[in-house]
């Protein structure tokens, strides 16, 4: 089965698409639930500001499917669980897809499923579980007519920076979003890179496939407004953002001004007049 009809309810007519990801409570760690100790809450105020997609879990789906009316945003179903997100990596490393996902996420009418591609210095046996992970979704994606984002992360070392620390290094971050894109990834969800201009050099690699761009930790309000202006001027197809939206003040009102970014094009300077209420919203 192909997998058109779901991108084109994930995508706009523009090809454009932010995702809010709220799935962080995956990963059995306490910072992560900052904001997003009510889930149901948190969903309902992110379904407010309209996003194209929202990003949850298997247990927490019922949040968003559970709201009545056909106006709502699609559900991209996290479908694995890892433990590196910590200030000290344990042991042993693993990224664990639930069992039957590909079902669970028809059951739930996902639009998408999303699934890590982890390369962490020196874990090559943590990067081969994610290889293997992403071909068995395929062949379940392939056969549902399922959305298969894959998410390839580069990580620093954790005794460099300690728990989720993003390496920026375009030379590291192209090649396994190409390995992503060869293993059948439908859209790719990616870091940004160290200098953003350079960016259309990872669009490229991804072959034809949207790139779908990672928020990361918190950032300001002009930080993360003048770098999504900057990475969809370079030809992303979008952007997933969680903690930025989330653990906001306003989520409501970020994801407004997001959304203007992304499907209106809007500069900088409008974006944050929407983010102090001295414009309109786009929803």
């Amino acid at each position: 089965m192909s997998a058109r009809a779901r991108l084109k309810r994930m995508f706009s007519e523009e090809g454009k698409c932010f995702d809010v990801a709220i799935d962080h409570g995956f990963f059995n760690e306490f910072s992560f639930l900052a904001s997003i100790e009510n889930m149901k809450e948190a969903v309902e105020t992110v379904v407010r500001a309209n996003p194209d997609c929202i990003q949850l879990s298997l247990g927490q789906a019922r949040h968003l499917q559970n709201i009545p009316g056909k106006h709502k945003p699609g559900l991209v179903l996290r479908t694995d669980a890892a433990n590196i997100y910590g200030s000290k990596l344990p042991e042993y490393l693993f990224s664990e897809v639930v069992d039957h996902a590909i079902e669970h996420a028809v059951r739930l009418d996902a639009v998408a499923v999303c699934v890590n591609l982890l390369m962490l210095p020196n874990q090559p046996e943590l990067h081969y579980q994610c290889v293997k992970n992403i071909s068995k979704l395929k062949t379940e994606c392939e056969r549902f007519g399922m959305v298969l984002m894959v998410e390839p992360l580069v990580m620093l070392p954790n005794e460099q920076k300690g728990g989720y620390m993003v390496d920026g290094d375009i030379q590291k971050i192209m090649p396994l979003v190409r390995q992503a894109v060869e293993l059948g990834a439908d859209v790719i969800k990616a870091d940004p890179c160290d200098q953003i201009e350079q960016y259309h050099r990872v669009i490229e690699v991804a072959s034809g496939i949207p790139v779908l761009v990672r928020g990361g930790g918190r950032a300001s309000d002009e930080e993360i407004v003048n770098r999504t202006v900057k990475l969809m001027e370079q030809g992303a197809a979008g952007i997933v953002y969680g903690r930025n939206v989330i653990q906001h003040s306003d989520p409501e009102r970020m994801t407004q001004a997001l959304m203007g970014i992304v499907h209106k094009g809007d500069s900088a300077e409008t974006a944050l007049a929407v983010l102090n209420g001295e414009g309109g919203a786009h929803v």
